[in-house]
């Protein structure tokens, strides 16, 4: 297992025998990598086999159905080839990201128009693929139970109250996103600078990650600017935090560049899925760095939706 990345079982923090040896484990992580890999937590295979091959159902769909549920970054439905380009969140002018995605996420209203339209709208599923929905609301409630409870471990390994994160997500936001990555025999040479997603943080407090091994996978950056291949293990997630999370602790974690090669010429018909659960908080949590000693950095406090929303639009390739 690459140092960069450690595998972390879960199961002792579960059963209760091994609680502060897995924070301090989750805590040296995210102080050198943002990045772990997780096993022992409980979310079944075949619920992730399911929830992908409904994904792949979808994808395989004529280009003219799928346009019927065609939205941009931040809606409900898919998200065409060229409308996203994650690069841009650095301020980097890139191609658009070699990928298609599925987006769907919190949809229950707090009755406030104004943020409901934009972070709880209602989601979308394709009636092509009747089964879909289903899995996937399995999917995501057993995501938001895991975030959750990764942020428990979060406080702990901060030697602060167990509900330090968790009382600010009570009525939260998030965004589930199936990835599909095609094969270079489907979408051709990628451009110069061109990825299946560009290199970029995530923006909010934990992503929980499941991924296919691939030559054009996963690449983490390293505290030293090296980009190395993310290590795979099939029963595990792969976790990072975002900005948010970095920005709350005072930067004593890491919100960590990374990458999605594009489809190789070794491998012309690899074609990859990938869930990802990118959880944040309520949609009006006010967001303090922690103080030092824990914290090194003493940000500004944000609103958790108004700070995310300017990061998404970022990313957002115009029409």
């Amino acid at each position: 297992m690459s140092p960069s990345v450690p595998l972390i079982d879960l199961t002792s923090w579960f059963d209760g025998t091994g609680r502060e040896r897995v924070a301090a484990e989750v805590d040296r992580a995210l102080r050198e990598s943002g990045f772990l890999l997780i096993t022992g937590h409980g979310v079944p295979d075949e619920l992730r086999a399911r929830v992908r091959s409904r994904a792949r159902e979808f994808f395989a769909l004529p280009a003219e159905v799928k346009r019927r549920y065609a939205v941009t970054v931040g809606g409900r439905g898919w998200l065409p080839p060229g409308v996203e380009a994650n690069g841009y969140a650095e301020g980097t002018e890139t191609p658009p990201d070699l990928k298609e995605s599925y987006s769907v996420g919190a949809d229950a209203a707090v009755g406030v128009p104004e943020v409901d339209e934009f972070w709880f709208q209602p989601n979308v599923w394709p009636s092509e693929v009747p089964e879909f929905a289903a899995a996937s609301r399995e999917y995501m409630a057993r995501m938001r139970q895991l975030s959750d409870e990764l942020l428990t471990v979060f406080a702990a390994a901060l030697g602060l109250p167990a509900d330090h994160f968790t009382r600010h997500t009570g009525h939260p936001t998030y965004t589930f996103n199936i990835n599909w990555y095609p094969a270079l025999n489907r979408v051709g040479a990628p451009e110069p600078g061109q990825f299946r997603i560009g290199p970029h943080t995530d923006f909010g407090t934990v992503t929980v990650l499941d991924r296919q091994a691939g030559v054009g996978g996963l690449q983490v950056c390293t505290s030293d600017g090296e980009w190395v291949d993310a290590p795979f293990d099939p029963a595990a997630f792969t976790v990072n935090i975002g900005d948010l999370m970095a920005r709350w602790t005072g930067d004593r974690w890491r919100s960590t560049r990374h990458r999605v090669l594009p489809p190789s010429a070794d491998a012309p018909d690899e074609d990859l899925v990938s869930l990802i659960f990118f959880y944040e908080t309520d949609h009006d949590a006010r967001i303090t760095s922690l103080a030092p000693p824990l914290g090194r950095t003493a940000y500004p406090e944000v609103v958790a939706s108004e700070y995310l929303r300017g990061k998404l639009d970022a990313i957002t390739v115009a029409p």
